[in-house]
This record gives structure tokens, C-alpha cells and sequence, in this order.
């Protein structure tokens, strides 16, 4: 977790980062099972790692991202396609029941969770800080609601 900014001090962020350490977490496992050839043990890991993005994704996408993409557009526009990318990629991965429709399964995955990590480097050290430095407390209010909208995160 980066400390340098402050961006860990905005609640909505410190929950973005702890939701990229579990996903990180859950993706050396998924290395490790992909790495064994172990499709029983990678399918649940895969399947856990959607559940933690889905409502993670939907803060960005429809929170934090639209408060910066006036200022930085193209490359929030890259960020939702990567979300795409890495959610299609661990989706055809947690409903795939026999490898051999998909020979290179093990290789895609550590494609894709490599996509992954070099993703939330990106938000934490570009995006979080960025948006720390440029978001109103109205804009932040409005992120913030956003995760309180998804029944998960409701208090």
C-alpha cells in the first residue's frame, strides 16, 4: 500500500486498496494453482477474485472515473477496457470445466493476472493520487455514495 500522498486518508481509497491487497492475495494463489496445472483448485480462486471486483469496479466506473475523465480521459478509458480485459479473462476461467476446450488456460491466466497487477499499480500510483489532488469534497461525497449503493458496502 503507498503511504507517500495521503490518498489512504479518504475513506472510499483505503477500501479500493484493501479490496487490490485481497485481490492480489487471491491471485498468487491463482498463479500458484495455474502454475500446477490445478483447474479444481483455480476455478473458486477465480470465482472469488470476480466477486471482489465486481462491486470494485463499479466504484471506479461509475464513482471515481467519471469525476476525472474530463482531465484524464484517454487513459481512464484504457482502465475500463483493462476491467474488461481481466474480468473476461477470470469469468472464462471460473465456468471452464474442461481444460481441454481451452489448452493454454494456464498461460492465459498468468496473462491475465499479470494485467492485474500492473492495473492496480497504475490506480494506486497514478489514479488515487491523481484523484486526491484534483476531486472536490462534492466529488468525493458523490464516490462515496456510489459505494454505499452497492448492497454489499451499504451501512
Amino acid at each position: 500500500m503507498c503511504e507517500y500522498c495521503g490518498c489512504q486518508e479518504i475513506e472510499v481509497i483505503s477500501e479500493l486498496t484493501a479490496e487490490h491487497d485481497r485481490l492480489r492475495e487471491l491471485g498468487h494463489d491463482l498463479a500458484a494453482a495455474a502454475r500446477q496445472a490445478d483447474l479444481a483448485g483455480a476455478r473458486p480462486l477465480a470465482a472469488a477474485m470476480r466477486e471482489v471486483l465486481t462491486p470494485h469496479t463499479t466504484v471506479e466506473e461509475q464513482g471515481l472515473f467519471p469525476a476525472l475523465a474530463g482531465e484524464f480521459g484517454g487513459p481512464i478509458d484504457r482502465l475500463r477496457q483493462e476491467h474488461r480485459t481481466i474480468d473476461a479473462g477470470l469469468a472464462a476461467l471460473a465456468e471452464l470445466d474442461d481444460p481441454v476446450t481451452w489448452p493454454n488456460w494456464t498461460k492465459d491466466v498468468e496473462d491475465t493476472l499479470q494485467e492485474l497487477f500492473e492495473h492496480i499499480l497504475k490506480e494506486q500510483d497514478g489514479v488515487f493520487p491523481a484523484a486526491l489532488a484534483t476531486l472536490s469534497a462534492t466529488e468525493w461525497d458523490a464516490v462515496a455514495a456510489t459505494r454505499n449503493n452497492i448492497p454489499a458496502h451499504a451501512t
